[in-house]
């Protein structure tokens, strides 16, 4: 079973330092059980690239039966323990702003009407949840998508993938200072401004940035916390890319404005989960975060 779960958090982190980091294994104690693995299975389950490992064919074979074995001992885990047996538990990944607008919106719905149906969430980036769901330690991943829109990944079987909102993005801007009052901006005029930006790794690309913006963005500030972009734009810091769904929990000194004149900057909110046929849990939670309220 330790070896297993050594399979499932090096598929889900990406390299054995992250799976060691997070099971609280030295690396070279991770190398071993997977090379036991190895053994004992007859064939090589990652195959190491930069930055990192991915899963070969037989490694996602290996990682399927994996993933129901261990899903089932943690089960048993939970009855011994007294867990209720009625309540059924959904895991659920999402990008990180969706936590200010599409999340509370879907749970707050679940709360009031599905009281059988728990969920637990964490945030990551759209690689990271991506991974995760491959791994079976989510049931369920919100991504996020630009355009051109691909599939989240290139494994098989392909991700079962709906969208669930579509948007334009605006940008946050400082109240104050040059576009003071401003209700839009032209694209040409964003040339030699200072951006607050989420920092590109893992797969994902550089966001905050308005596309089409002529020469090389001056990139100020990067987080990924929303909160600490808006306060950094409301301290005057720079600029960000933001959904319009976010502008109820703008902070003072925050103000949004439309870009006119080259590419729009659109974004697709989507629920993948693994193919098969899901719970009705599972199902549950998709129409909420679809519609705001379950089946």
């Amino acid at each position: 079973m330790t070896a297993l779960r050594v399979l499932r958090a090096t598929a889900e982190r990406g390299s054995f330092t992250a799976a060691a980091a997070e099971l609280g294994y030295t690396q070279s104690a991770v190398s071993r059980q997977v090379a036991a693995l190895e053994r004992e299975a007859g064939v090589a389950l990652f195959e190491r690239h930069r930055g990192g490992v991915r899963l070969t064919d037989g490694g996602l074979i290996l990682l399927r039966h994996a993933r129901v074995a261990l899903d089932e001992i943690d089960a048993a885990a939970a009855e011994l323990d007294g867990a209720a047996p009625d309540v059924h538990k959904v895991r659920v990944g999402a990008f990180i702003s969706a936590g200010a607008f599409l999340l509370p919106r879907a749970l707050r719905a679940l709360r009031e009407r599905r009281q059988d149906i728990r969920v637990t969430t964490r945030e990551g980036t759209t690689p990271a949840l991506v991974r995760a769901l491959r791994a079976g330690t989510l049931d369920l991943a919100v991504i996020s998508a630009r355009a051109p829109y691909r599939a989240p990944d290139a494994e098989l079987p392909a991700l079962v993938v709906e969208v669930i909102d579509k948007t334009g993005l605006v940008l946050a801007a400082p109240a104050t200072g040059r576009f003071a009052g401003r209700a839009s901006v032209r694209v040409e005029e964003l040339t030699d401004v200072d951006w607050i930006a989420s920092p590109a790794s893992g797969g994902d690309p550089l966001m905050g940035v308005w596309p089409g913006v002529a020469g090389r963005p001056r990139i100020a500030h990067t987080a990924r916390d929303w909160l600490t972009k808006l306060q950094l734009v409301a301290a005057g810091c720079g600029m960000t890319t933001i959904s319009p769904s976010l502008a109820d929990v703008l902070p003072d000194g925050v103000q949004l404005m439309r870009v006119e004149g080259g590419p729009e900057e659109r974004r697709r909110a989507l629920v993948a989960r693994l193919p098969g046929r899901p719970s009705q849990a599972v199902v549950a939670v998709v129409d909420a975060l679809r519609n705001g309220h379950p089946s």
